[in-house]
């Protein structure tokens, strides 16, 4: 093979990998095996976030807060190894958003344990609003389920409880989807007609994979991700 050859089939393979959406820590701009790695894009923060007891390996890469994913290798055991995520903090009254949305594209695995999901932070964490898109295995929502409703353009399960450390608020999607948009402040509103919060602060959206197990290593990838308004 001369030299002319090579680098065409070079050029070729990135051409496929990168439409194919199948990124390496190389060619990504940014990637981190530490538990608590971090970086900063486009006023999100890209987090890889492992904070469960008994974790395994977790490695995470980001070409913007947009396009990034993880690969993980969590033991088949109970209980949450990690949260990687991207958030955009808000810090504003519920009453004084005008709106907020969310679009999303993921691929997520056909095994593990494992829920996509929203983490919605309020009133100096004092709630926890999770919005599940997809989910798999061995996983469920902290409390006690509250009846199904549609609201912010899904249908939910939605569950009221406490971890302990605050109220938790989840809404389980009646089935899954890897892609779509959210009317993020619907749901929020939904929750204060309720009687459950009142004009709470919103601190930050967040947006990622809760893993409970991913025997193996396992590929979660956001392939777009936003939010808008707020």
């Amino acid at each position: 093979m001369n030299k002319i050859t090579r680098v065409l089939v070079a050029a070729l393979v990135a051409t496929l990998a990168f439409s194919l959406g199948v990124p390496t820590a190389s060619a990504a701009a940014w990637s981190s095996s530490d538990k608590w790695g971090t970086w900063n894009n486009g006023g999100y923060i890209v987090r890889n976030n492992i904070w469960g007891g008994g974790a395994g390996a977790q490695s995470i890469w980001a070409n913007s807060y947009s396009n990034w994913g993880v690969w993980a290798n969590h033991p088949n055991t109970g209980g949450v190894k990690s949260y990687p995520h991207a958030g955009r903090a808000l810090n504003r009254r519920l009453s004084a958003i005008g709106s907020l949305t969310s679009n999303f594209n993921v691929s997520v695995p056909g095994s593990g344990a494992y829920a996509t999901t929203y983490d919605i932070w309020a009133n100096n964490n004092a709630y926890e609003v999770m919005i599940w898109m997809n989910r798999t295995g061995a996983v469920g929502a902290i409390g006690s389920r509250q009846g199904t409703f549609s609201v912010g353009g899904h249908t939910w399960d939605v569950y009221r409880g406490s971890n302990g450390a605050n109220a938790v608020f989840s809404f389980l999607r009646t089935s899954n989807t890897s892609s779509g948009s959210v009317d993020l402040k619907a749901v929020l509103n939904w929750i204060r007609t309720r009687g459950w919060w009142g004009d709470v602060t919103v601190g930050e959206v967040q947006f990622g994979y809760e893993i409970t197990s991913s025997s193996g290593g396992k590929n979660f990838t956001t392939n777009s991700y936003s939010v808008s308004g707020g």
